[in-house]
């Protein structure tokens, strides 16, 4: 009589197969004993595992499904068949057989492990929590599962708890190159970027052809201000990956901080190519057209961006910006409906308050339009956690330290001078980018815009934190002039625009006798009111999301300026934004001659210059010099409630 079932030898045989990775083999085999032996459960079970790994599902399904009729109890079976249905998105046939699986029997891990997995396929995130959690408490050594659950507790802002199992999923195996990087992100997600670049570092120490780690990698170091290596490390992202319409997108981003915008907006454009779905590099793209004056491109950048992801709240914001609303059409429903939505995000809830209040100035709309900015501020407060109290005292300090720096000032005597930088200031918003693109329009001037340098080399300094000495200021000096010769374009004068470099007067005028100030006043009213309705990127401006706050800073502001003034006297160059745009050709004439050049009618277009402009004044001055502007406030006074009433009169 026929056997009814294969050997022992011949079973082990195909199960070796399978275990040493030959699964075209083992299908072949499971086959060819199936062919002899049509109801051999194991050669079934063989030959559905074989074929999905090998990526015939249709053919893994019906091996599994033979396996389980023919042995109804077989909870491995089950399983396989769970992973079949799963592979071909039939979810709920999975959970069935997966539950089935469990239900032979109880403690089978794995099965509980699949079942997370298709749960959070199915967006039942604390379902799929659930399960992984019952598949470790099995399996106390089951990595993938602590590598999986770690996973959806990071997804859901349980950073600790994801934190501890990515370090579990380590321990149980260091070489888990994935569970390496996922535990890097999870720092990164806590601001924790040191100790996640040596995560993702692990990681490519142990699989260096992953493109995911080089992207992650760049991104903590693009918040590292260490730019030039995250370039390096998306550029090898980009190698392992051509088509990563991500790694384009932040390689751009990377590159537009260093100011080498031509080739920023060369890789959004490759992000867009590579992925035309891409709405973050539609509206970086925009961003980037936007500050070299291409606002028409731009907006259609933004319009493309919403079209693409209709929730897309940064775009509306930036389409806001550049657009003047005539209607409630359909941009404006549809930021009034996002407002709506009480799933947003702080930093969402506070973009489309702004975005609100200008669509609704735009329309007239000016008491909703001011409860927009009103609540947009509340949130951008919050979210920075500023306190007043910190500025007073480091105006204190400014004002007590600067007597020893007076002292130790530097003898233009004793100096090459070989660059004349030109330090426009003020506070935001008092029209220092006009000044900025009046002056730079010269041909023998370079506008270096809003530099960061002067707090960066010299804040401890002005603060007194640093010792003071000529040694420390020539210092100081040099790094500074260090900077500001690369990107002088073969000009010797350059323009530094931070208004917030008034606080360093005292420290420049010290270190740089050679250099050239201007301190750009404007209407007190109108520079609180035009801070106070605008949304600004840095962190660096807390005081502008509170009418008391911007109130309170800017006394601040003129107390320090009274003082600077007093002790440097015509060192510092005043110019009145308002006699400016009244009187431009006179005002711009005088302000030439100060820096000792040549007159030069393009100074009387500076909406002609092609100057990048990257601060919140990019669009207006894109437009001719008109009067008036200064006025705007009063629409919005009625609401004030005499916020205005503690600035100086001018």
């Amino acid at each position: 009589m026929k056997d009814l079932s294969p050997s022992r030898e011949d079973c082990n045989a195909l199960l070796k197969l399978l275990e040493n990775g030959q699964n075209s083999e083992a299908v072949n085999s499971a086959m060819a004993l199936i062919q002899q032996y049509p109801n051999n459960q194991f050669a079934w079970k063989i030959l559905g595992v074989a074929n999905n790994i090998l990526g015939k599902r249709e053919e893994a399904l019906v091996a599994n499904q033979k396996a389980t009729e023919i042995e109804p109890e077989d909870f491995e079976a089950h399983n396989n068949l769970g992973n079949s249905l799963k592979n071909l998105g039939q979810l709920q046939e999975a959970v069935n057989s997966f539950k089935k699986a469990i239900s032979i029997n109880p403690n089978y891990s794995q099965a509980y492990f699949n079942l997370g997995n298709v749960f959070n396929r199915l967006g039942e995130t604390n379902k799929a929590i659930k399960y992984f959690r019952k598949a470790i408490l099995l399996n106390t050594n089951y990595t993938n599962a602590y590598n999986n659950l770690g996973l959806l507790l990071k997804n859901t802002g349980r950073l600790i708890e994801a934190e501890k199992c990515f370090r579990k999923a380590i321990l149980l195996n260091p070489n888990f190159f994935l569970a390496h990087n996922n535990l890097g992100n999870a720092l990164q997600k806590q601001n924790r970027f040191e100790e996640s670049l040596i995560s993702y570092k692990n990681a490519i120490a142990i699989s260096s052809g992953y493109a995911e780690v080089y992207y992650n990698m760049g991104n903590v170091l693009k918040e590292l201000g260490r730019l030039e290596e995250s370039i390096i490390s998306y550029k090898k992202a980009i190698s392992l990956k051509p088509n990563y319409s991500n790694a384009f997108n932040n390689l751009a981003l990377a590159l537009e901080r260093l100011g080498m915008l031509d080739n920023s907006e060369k890789f959004y454009r490759l992000a867009i190519s590579s992925d035309p779905k891409n709405f973050n590099a539609f509206n970086n793209l925009g961003n980037i057209l936007k500050s070299i004056g291409q606002i028409d491109k731009a907006k259609s950048c933004f319009e493309k961006a919403v079209d693409i992801n209709s929730d897309f709240v940064s775009a509306y914001y930036n389409l806001s910006e550049i657009k003047t609303f005539k209607d409630r059409d359909k941009h404006f429903t549809k930021m009034h409906e996002i407002y709506l939505n009480q799933n947003l995000t702080e930093k969402e809830s506070c973009l489309i308050n702004f975005a609100l209040a200008k669509a609704n100035e735009d329309l007239q709309n000016f008491e909703k339009s001011y409860l927009h900015y009103l609540k947009g501020n509340e949130m951008r407060r919050k979210i920075l956690n500023y306190d007043f109290k910190n500025d007073i005292t480091l105006f204190d300090q400014i004002k007590a330290n600067s007597k020893l720096i007076f002292e130790h000032s530097l003898n233009i005597n004793d100096l090459k001078v070989s660059l004349i930088p030109v330090f426009i200031v003020g506070m935001p918003r008092s029209g220092t980018t006009l000044v900025e693109q009046i002056i730079s329009s010269h041909s023998k001037v370079t506008g270096a815009g809003e530099l960061s340098f002067i707090d960066e080399f010299g804040g401890n300094l002005g603060k007194g934190i640093s010792k003071i000495s000529k040694s420390s200021l020539l210092d100081f000096r040099k790094k500074y002039l260090e900077k500001l010769k690369k990107i002088s374009e073969g000009n010797m004068i350059i323009t530094d625009k931070l208004p917030q470099n008034f606080r360093y007067i005292g420290l420049i005028a010290s270190a740089f006798p050679e250099a050239k100030i201007i301190h750009v006043q404007r209407n007190p009213n109108a520079v609180c009111w035009a801070n106070f309705k605008q949304y600004f990127s840095q962190s660096g401006l807390g005081y502008t999301y509170s009418l008391k706050d911007v109130v309170s800073y800017y006394n601040l502001y003129d107390n320090l300026m009274k003082y600077w003034i007093k002790m440097l006297g015509q060192k510092i160059y005043n110019l009145d934004y308002e006699t400016l745009v009244e009187h431009q050709e006179i005002e711009t004439r005088q302000l030439i001659n100060y820096l000792n050049l040549e007159w030069d009618y393009k100074c009387l277009a500076p909406q002609d210059n092609k100057k990048t402009v990257s601060t919140a004044s990019n669009v207006q001055v894109r437009k001719k010099v008109y009067k008036g502007s200064s006025q705007q406030w009063l629409k919005f006074k009625p609401f004030l409630n005499g916020a205005f009433d503690e600035l100086p009169r001018i």
